[in-house]
This record gives structure tokens, C-alpha cells and sequence, in this order.
């Protein structure tokens, strides 16, 4: 009888941590499964647990191929039923390609439990070679109507202003002019880029304001190239820029620093990122062995 009352209980246990295990379940989805470089998705996890359950999430600090740009706190919803924890995080990737998100554990009551994998597709801007280039534009501002008179004014005033430094000259005693030739020295593009890299890196990042380091270290490197080969390149985009250098064949660990450091620099214009110290202090180093590199380049441009 003894016996018989043991079995009974570990048939009751049984049953119970059956049921347990029955009520949890991980999910996991994204709000797109298809983005640009740089563009931010809404990854979800849902853990549906018992009431009273101990549960411990995963570290959500790195995911490959993907950069963990904000966690938002747990949100816990509970019914008779059990509760539902959501934990939502905002992603983004640098990476071009097919990538898949590994299933994420979630520990409930000292047993992992696994969500689905995902994939996401990460693709470039679609590029036609042979269409004009365009940059990106900033925000057009409308113009107050009043200012449209302005113009008149100022021909005006220029007007009135030319007459008088006409009878002003005539009235005057012809005095000979004697023009000194100055003697300007002229630098080359590199020595002008490895300058302006070197006062850059001097001043900084100003008031904190990393948009403007990386639009001056960006427009440093598209002056350097469009002198030193000829290519119209305030007109395009970093994206369309990089796929110009692919041309060139340069080395393979060089380039891709630099395309980092590209893709980095539209990253904190457009998107507001807030890289750390010593990123604005690689990104610039990258800037100036890439020019080193250009510089020593023996080829053409397309």
C-alpha cells in the first residue's frame, strides 16, 4: 500500500510538470523580413508562461550580423490562463545580405525553452549606372512670400550704388596702377586632404555635434577623389561613391574599412546614431590610409 501511494504521487507530479511545460511557448517575429543598410526593424519575443513561473531572458546585447539599437523594458500581461512577457528590441545592419537570427532561449522555472528562427534580407539602394546622380537632399524650406520683393530692392540699391561710383570715377584723377605679382604656392589634392584631416582631428567633435565631424571628414575624402581623378562626387550618395571605388580593385581589408566608415558617416546624418570616441577617431584614420592608399593608386577611375 505504501508502495502504491508513491507511484501515485509521482503520477500526480508527472502530470503536473506536463502541464507546466504545456503553457510555454516562445515566439519570435520582425516587423519586415526585408530592409536597406542602415534601416531599423521591430524584433518581437512573446514568452507565454505560467503565473508564478521564474523566468530568465537571454542577453540581448549582440545579435550577428545585427546591431541591438534600443531594448524596450519587459511587458508582462497575466489572465487565469498564465502570462504573456513581450520583450520587443530595435535592430539595424550594416551587413549586405541573407541573414538568419539563431532562435532565442528563454529560461522558465530552470528549463530552456527556444523561439523559431528568423531571416532578414539586408540590400543595397537599387543603383542604375545609368541614370544621373543624385544626393541626398536636406529639408527644402518655403520661402515667406514678403521675400520675394527683396530681390528688387537689392538691384535697387545696386542700381543707385554703380551710378554713384561712376560720377564718383569721373571726378577722380586717373592714378596709374602698379600690379604685384604674388607668388601663390599651389598644393596638391593629397597634401590639402592629410591638412584638413589633421585640423579636423584637432578640433574634434564640436559641442558634441557628430553630424558635422562626419559631414566635413566625408566631404574631405569626396574633394580628395574628385581631384585626384576626376569624378563629379558631391553628386551622389556614399552608396553610389563606393560602388564607383569598386572599380578600382583596391585591396580587399582597406576597402572594407572604408565602407564602414562610408556607411557610418550616413548612419549619424540621416539616422542620428551616436558613435563612440574612439569610432570618430578610427573612422578618421580610415579616412586618411584610404587617401593614402588612392594616392598611391596607378589606375583609371570609371
Amino acid at each position: 500500500m505504501k508502495h502504491g501511494g508513491t507511484y501515485i504521487l509521482v503520477f500526480i507530479f508527472l502530470i503536473f510538470t506536463c502541464a507546466l511545460s504545456a503553457q510555454v511557448n516562445i515566439k519570435a517575429g520582425v516587423s519586415r523580413d526585408k530592409i536597406l543598410i542602415g534601416e531599423t526593424v521591430s524584433l518581437t519575443i512573446d514568452a507565454y508562461v505560467p503565473i508564478g513561473a521564474e523566468v530568465s531572458w537571454f542577453p540581448s546585447d549582440s545579435i550577428e550580423h545585427f546591431e541591438v539599437i534600443k531594448r524596450s523594458p519587459a511587458d508582462t500581461v497575466a489572465n487565469i490562463d498564465g502570462k504573456k512577457i513581450t520583450l520587443v528590441l530595435t535592430i539595424t545592419s550594416f551587413d549586405s545580405g541573407r541573414w538568419t537570427i539563431p532562435p532565442f532561449e528563454v529560461t522558465v522555472g530552470g528549463k530552456p525553452y527556444y523561439s523559431d528562427s528568423l531571416s532578414i534580407d539586408v540590400t543595397f539602394i537599387s543603383f542604375d549606372p545609368r541614370e544621373d546622380y543624385h544626393d541626398i537632399k536636406d529639408i527644402i524650406v518655403v520661402e515667406d512670400p514678403a521675400l520675394k520683393y527683396i530681390p528688387w530692392i537689392i538691384f535697387a540699391v545696386s542700381l543707385v550704388s554703380l551710378a554713384l561710383l561712376v560720377f564718383l570715377c569721373r571726378r577722380m584723377t586717373k592714378v596709374p596702377v602698379r600690379f604685384v605679382k604674388n607668388n601663390i604656392t599651389s598644393i596638391s589634392a593629397y597634401e590639402e586632404a592629410m591638412n584638413a584631416l589633421e585640423e579636423l582631428k584637432k578640433k574634434g567633435v564640436p559641442d558634441g555635434n557628430e553630424k558635422i565631424y562626419y559631414t566635413e571628414m566625408n566631404d574631405i575624402l569626396r574633394k580628395y577623389v574628385s581631384g585626384k581623378f576626376g569624378i563629379s562626387t558631391f553628386e551622389r550618395t556614399n552608396e553610389e561613391l563606393i560602388l564607383q571605388l569598386t572599380a578600382m580593385n583596391l585591396p580587399q581589408k582597406p576597402f572594407s574599412s572604408l565602407i564602414q566608415s562610408l556607411r557610418m558617416s550616413d548612419f549619424v546624418k540621416f539616422a542620428k546614431y551616436r558613435p563612440s570616441e574612439e569610432d570618430n577617431i578610427h573612422n578618421l584614420d580610415v579616412v586618411r590610409s584610404s587617401i593614402d592608399l588612392l594616392n598611391n593608386y596607378s589606375g583609371s577611375a570609371v
